[in-house]
């Protein structure tokens, strides 16, 4: 065992100051947060490190699924690499022949932060549509451009949604750990459905709760007492894929 008169000059310091055992944080000025880019895959004080590729070498490869432009200057896009090069119309097409039947919907009554997140884990489960109802003004930063590939639809209010479920023959499956919920992990979820969300702070709304046919929580062991739609979007999605994909090979 390493006592403090043998270790490293540069961690016995640290450690000499320190109150229980546990080093302090150096007095003075705070540091700045790093800022971290996802999906330039960069840290703002680390080395820059690029995504996607750099234009095509020639001779170029010939397709209508090719963008020119792409081609000539690189793709730089959050898309995966058997995408690199295409147009967005060819990408979008192509996810259509293979979109799963389960859709997404969150209320959006007060501009909720958390549908750019919803939406960009709605492309990645590749639901068929994600539909806002409420507003119809969204944040997009958190979607992260994935909304440019992802079918999004508008509800101005509840008739009007569940008109739309109704004629598509669609059951709306809540998301929330309310009173009478069920334990998403162990409750089969319709392959056709709408897993519906509501929004940062209240949760689903008395009309959406009177317009759904079962609700599901999704189980905790902290001491919070919720997580935000974002990350419950995206375990919720995960949960309806493992019923339905995983026993599909």
């Amino acid at each position: 065992m390493l006592t403090p008169s043998r270790l490293p000059e540069r961690w016995r310091k640290p450690l000499e100051s320190s109150q229980n055992g546990l080093p302090r944080e150096p007095e003075g000025p705070a540091k700045p947060d790093i800022e971290v880019n996802a999906d330039a895959a960069r840290v703002e004080r680390g080395p820059s490190v690029e995504v996607g590729v750099g234009p095509h070498p020639e001779p170029w490869p010939v397709g209508d699924h090719l963008d020119p432009e792409l081609l000539g200057q690189g793709d730089r896009r959050n898309v995966l690499d058997q995408y690199r090069y295409w147009k967005r119309e060819a990408i979008v097409a192509e996810l259509d022949t293979r979109r799963h039947p389960f859709h997404v919907a969150i209320e959006n009554w007060e501009h909720d932060f958390n549908i750019g997140t919803v939406v960009r884990n709605a492309n990645a489960f590749l639901a068929s549509a994600v539909h806002i109802v409420g507003k119809k003004r969204w944040n997009r930063r958190g979607a992260m451009v994935t909304d440019r590939y992802q079918h999004v639809h508008h509800h101005p209010d509840f008739d009007a949604f569940v008109e739309w479920a109704a004629q598509a023959s669609l059951p709306i499956v809540g998301i929330d750990n309310i009173e009478g919920s069920v334990p998403i992990e162990s409750t089969p979820l319709p392959r056709a459905c709408i897993l519906l969300f509501g929004q940062e702070g209240p949760g689903l709304t008395e009309q959406a709760q009177s317009v759904v046919e079962v609700t599901c929580a999704i189980t905790q062991y902290g001491s919070t007492r919720s997580m935000n739609a974002g990350v419950a979007s995206g375990i919720a999605m995960f949960a309806w894929a493992s019923q339905h994909l995983h026993s599909d090979g």
